[in-house]
């Protein structure tokens, strides 16, 4: 491809030469592949709206509330605590992420990105039903405001902005929990004045997004296309224009009937432009992979409509690598993507092995800020510690009691009736180490303290004793 050829990676598709905003009509998609994608995005929907409401042993099934520190995944909860899990669990999402670039292109932005399933499977459809198909909003969009407009308009975005309401309640259920929600619901927004105020930023947020930035997400915002770019090589399998099959050697032709375009030198492509009226990001495919693509096969669909009219072959787009068109070589496990996967495998057995390993109480005990030691008697030398117990289940954990288990001593909890740690609850206090002094061999002593609910250890955590010099 000339460099003249290239004058479209200049700039975006969806922005004039005056730099104002080129609004994007999409004609409504069709196919089998549109098809798919309306199944796979129906399960993600429902299980998106689903998933706050969802509980497994008391736990919800997912829960993000970074206000309180509490989280749960697949109903397992977790604390501040076990952070290092989460950066194992991201470290792990990039390292998919990167593989499946590397291997797929931007598969996930089509098929899987929230914003793409919102903005192509709930508002476009619903502004299709309301404006009509691309001929018809773009009629729609040149005419004055008369009643017509203000009809269509209004409706379309109370629809919006009502939907944009219900998004941001479920956003809501997973930051803060849906029995809270319900709860705020039930009591009503008079109550709860401060969660109202919020759900009507993050719906505006919402409605702006979806009524009017829509697609610049994906161009502009999303920096999964900047890192495509990076990651993708000519064996990454993309949505591709077939150049070869398409342009042959005198390029592409308006179709005309009972003409011979093999004898004329003429490709595939009938230059009818409907890869271009589909696309949602108003890009061109036949100039080759660009960022700005989001892989949602809209064109292939398209394009196999209008071959399959003209009696020609499909796939003239397609899901393919630049070296399946230009060489004919088949899809190949790369050593990239074997280093992917091997690390990928790592990754995922160490986090199992993490998440096995996981204590469902945790201890921290720490000396007393400010506090030495304290002579009881004429042999016993007492340390005052502050303890931290985090329960992580869904059950109270009774019966607590500490235990010295490196040294011979007792030890004393300030705390008055039955020592239990309330079910996903902190539990926190003071206690008093007592050790005679022939146990211990130096000034500051590494000492083992067990954790027991009744006879049973819960668990062990170290701390430091303090002593007199002269015991060394």
């Amino acid at each position: 491809m000339s460099q003249d050829s290239e004058h479209f990676r200049d700039s975006i598709g969806t922005v004039d030469k005056e730099g104002k905003r080129t609004w994007v009509f999409p004609k409504k998609p069709s196919g089998r592949y549109y098809e798919y994608r309306k199944y796979v995005s129906y399960v993600l929907l429902a299980f998106l709206f689903a998933a706050p409401f969802v509980k497994i042993n008391g736990n919800q099934f997912l829960m993000f509330n970074v206000l309180e520190r509490r989280f749960n995944v697949f109903g397992l909860p977790f604390w501040p605590q076990d952070f290092y899990l989460f950066v194992v669990l991201m470290i792990i999402g990039v390292v998919f992420i990167a593989f499946f670039t590397v291997a797929f292109g931007r598969i996930f932005c089509g098929w899987m990105c929230p914003q793409t399933i919102f903005m192509e499977m709930v508002f476009r459809r619903i502004e299709y039903w309301i404006d009509g198909d691309r001929g018809a909003q773009i009629k729609l969009d040149r005419q004055p405001w008369n009643a017509e407009k203000i009809r269509k308009r209004g409706l379309k975005w109370t629809v919006f902005f009502l939907i944009s309401f219900l998004i941001a309640n479920i956003f809501l259920a997973y930051l803060i929990g849906s029995d809270r929600l319900i709860q705020y619901i039930m009591e009503g927004p008079l109550q709860h004045l401060s969660i109202m105020v919020s759900l009507l930023i993050f719906t505006a947020v919402f409605f702006f997004v979806f009524a009017w930035f829509r697609e610049q997400v994906c161009i502009i915002a999303c920096p999964y296309g900047r890192m495509q770019s990076v990651l993708l090589d000519n064996k990454s399998i993309v949505v591709a224009y077939d150049h070869k099959r398409g342009e042959d050697e005198n390029g592409r032709k308006k179709f005309r009937k009972n003409e011979d375009r093999e004898a004329l030198g003429h490709g595939d492509c009938i230059d009818c432009f409907q890869c271009v009226n589909v696309c949602p990001t108003g890009i061109d495919i036949r100039n080759g992979t660009q960022l700005e693509c989001v892989n949602c096969t809209a064109c292939i669909d398209a394009c196999d409509h209008m071959m399959e009219n003209v009696n020609l072959p499909k796939g003239l787009i397609r899901y393919a690598s630049e070296d399946e068109i230009v060489k004919k070589e088949k899809f190949k496990f790369t050593p990239r993507l074997k280093g992917y996967s091997a690390v990928l495998t790592i990754l995922i057995g160490l986090l199992i092995g993490m998440l096995f390993l996981r204590n469902d109480v945790e201890a921290n005990i720490l000396r007393l800020p400010g506090q030495l030691y304290e002579h009881k008697g004429e042999t016993i030398i007492s340390n005052v510690f502050t303890y931290k117990l985090v329960n992580k289940t869904t059950r109270d954990i009774p019966d607590i009691h500490f235990e010295l288990i490196s040294h011979k001593g007792t030890i004393n909890v300030v705390r008055q009736g039955e020592f239990k740690i309330p079910a996903q609850e902190l539990a926190e206090g003071t206690l008093f180490v007592e050790i005679d002094n022939g146990a211990l061999d130096s000034d500051k002593e590494k000492v083992k303290i067990g954790v027991y609910s009744g006879d049973e250890l819960i668990e062990t955590t170290n701390t430091m004793f303090m002593g007199p010099r002269s015991f060394r």
